[in-house]
């Protein structure tokens, strides 16, 4: 059944733990170079918006180190529990329908979170109240329609199967709110903001392990929903899994453009 809060992928689910581990090897290192171009350092403030995992949390807390501060937030932050110490505080937050945290910070940065929020102007809005004068937001976020394939080159029935099982997943995601096309408006919407020196790239792997874990961990979290809506049959899904598996198929991640500027 449709989930009321929008989100098809859920933190909350048993097999989202698994699907968090293998995300970050896919986006972290790219997410890190950005952050790192900031010159993040000792004493920043950050917010880490829609926080998943503890990867980008804890790399953030090295770097502000003991006189800095990573406010981390999300609508279940358990799986932010093993960073809850200082210098990070981690707290229940809903960048699209509450008020950003009381404070000014040096740097916002939210990773696919926007493009499943149902208010995503508000949570734009929010993120860049919370900056300084100054300050940079970095925003990224997957757009699904700018690269539709799970398997870019689809010559025999198992990457056709493939993707057609990314289509039901894209089907999935839109009758849940989604918007598969946000990440390539995000620079328009920084500018629109009011953000100065606007920036923006795109991370597209085309084949790697990394992309592969990511796909098994996905497809096994939200199968149910698969079958049910008649995307797919338990078969099918078996069928893909044990492709996926043996690591005869190149599999790609959605692209995860990254939009960046500075606020007046």
């Amino acid at each position: 059944m449709m989930r009321t809060d929008g989100y098809l992928l859920d933190n909350r689910q048993a097999e989202a733990g698994e699907r968090g581990d293998v995300l970050g090897p896919v986006f972290d290192p790219t997410t890190f170079r950005y952050l790192e171009g900031f010159g993040i350092g000792p004493g920043w403030r950050c917010w880490e918006v829609g926080a998943g995992g503890t990867a980008v949390v804890s790399w953030l807390a090295k770097k502000v180190g003991p006189t800095g501060r990573v406010v981390a937030t999300a609508p279940d932050v358990s799986p932010l529990a093993p960073t809850a110490r200082p210098p990070v505080d981690v707290r229940v937050h809903d960048v699209g329908a509450e008020e950003p945290p009381g404070e000014e910070f040096d740097m916002v940065h939210a990773r696919m979170v926007l493009s499943q929020v149902p208010d995503r102007e508000r949570a734009l809005r929010s993120m860049i109240k919370a900056l300084r004068p100054g300050g940079r937001l970095l925003v990224e976020d997957a757009d699904p329609a700018l690269q539709p394939l799970l398997c870019p080159d689809e010559y025999g029935p198992d990457q056709q199967l493939a993707n057609r099982l990314r289509h039901g997943v894209r089907t999935l995601l839109t009758d849940r709110g989604a918007d598969l096309s946000f990440g390539r408006r995000l620079p328009r919407l920084l500018r629109e903001a009011g953000l100065r020196r606007v920036v923006a790239d795109v991370h597209f792997p085309v084949a790697s392990p990394a992309c592969a874990a990511l796909e098994s961990a996905t497809i096994h979290e939200i199968r149910d929903q698969l079958v049910t809506a008649g995307h797919a049959t338990d078969q099918d899904i078996d069928r893909h899994l044990a492709n996926i598996t043996t690591g005869g198929m190149d599999l790609a991640a959605t692209p995860m453009i990254s939009a960046w500027g500075r606020k007046a």
